[in-house]
C-alpha cells in the first residue's frame, strides 16, 4: 500500500538523479496516455503528476519517494506531442540514458491505450526495450471509456503482438484511473517486487 508520495526532483540527466540505493518503478507511455493519472490513481493524490489534457506536459525525468523507500519515476511521453525535432530527440536521448544506466530500476511500465488497436510506436517501443535488456511490464490504460468486450479484443491483439516479438506475454495489466480498476495489483506487484529487491542485497 502507498502511505506516502512525495516529489523528490525533476532532472534532464539521469546522472543527477537520486542516488540509486532504492528500487524504481518508472513509468512512459505515448503521449496523452494517461500517465499522470494513473501515478495519482494508484497513489490517492490527485496533484502529485501534472495532468494535461495536451500532450507532452511531462518534459523532465521526476523522481516521487514512496513510504520512504522506493521510488515511483515519471517520465516523459513518446509520440504526438507537438514539440520541435530538436526537442524530441533531446527528450529521446535523455530517456535512453536513463533507462539503459539506472542500476536500480526494477521494472519500466509500459502504459498503453486499451481503447486502440495496437499502435506501430508502442510495439517499436516494446522491442527496443527488449534489445536492451530493460524490464518492463505493461499497462493498460482507459479501460472505463468503452465496451469491456472492445477493452479485451484491443489487449488480446496487443499481446498476440507480444508473442510475435518476444515469444509470449509480458507482465500486464489492465487499469482505469476513473474507477481505480486495476490499482490493488499493481500495487501488489510493485510491493512483492520491492521486498524482492531488498531480500537481494542481504
Amino acid at each position: 500500500m502507498i502511505k506516502n508520495a512525495q516529489f523528490v526532483i525533476s532532472n534532464t540527466d539521469y546522472k543527477k538523479c537520486p542516488e540509486p540505493t532504492k528500487p524504481e518503478f518508472a513509468f512512459i507511455g505515448r503521449s496523452n496516455v494517461g500517465k499522470s493519472s494513473l501515478i495519482n490513481m494508484l497513489t490517492n493524490n490527485k496533484n502529485l503528476a501534472k495532468t494535461s489534457g495536451k500532450p507532452g506536459k511531462t518534459q523532465l525525468i521526476n523522481h516521487f519517494v514512496i513510504n520512504g523507500n522506493w521510488y515511483m519515476v515519471d517520465l516523459p511521453g513518446y509520440g504526438f506531442a507537438k514539440v520541435s525535432k530538436g526537442i524530441k530527440s533531446t527528450w529521446e536521448k535523455m530517456i535512453s540514458n536513463y533507462l539503459t544506466n539506472r542500476d536500480n530500476l526494477v521494472a519500466l511500465c509500459v502504459l498503453v491505450d486499451s481503447r486502440l488497436e495496437p499502435q506501430k510506436i508502442d510495439l517499436e517501443f516494446i522491442t527496443w526495450c527488449g534489445e536492451n535488456d530493460i524490464p518492463f511490464i505493461l499497462i493498460f490504460t482507459k479501460s472505463d471509456k468503452q465496451a469491456k468486450s472492445k477493452t479485451q479484443q484491443n489487449i488480446q491483439k496487443f499481446l498476440n503482438e507480444c508473442v510475435k516479438i518476444f515469444g509470449e506475454d509480458p507482465q500486464f495489466f489492465v487499469t482505469s484511473a476513473q474507477s481505480s480498476e486495476g490499482k490493488e495489483d499493481v500495487l501488489t506487484f510493485f510491493d512483492e517486487e520491492v521486498k524482492e529487491y531488498y531480500d537481494s542485497l542481504k
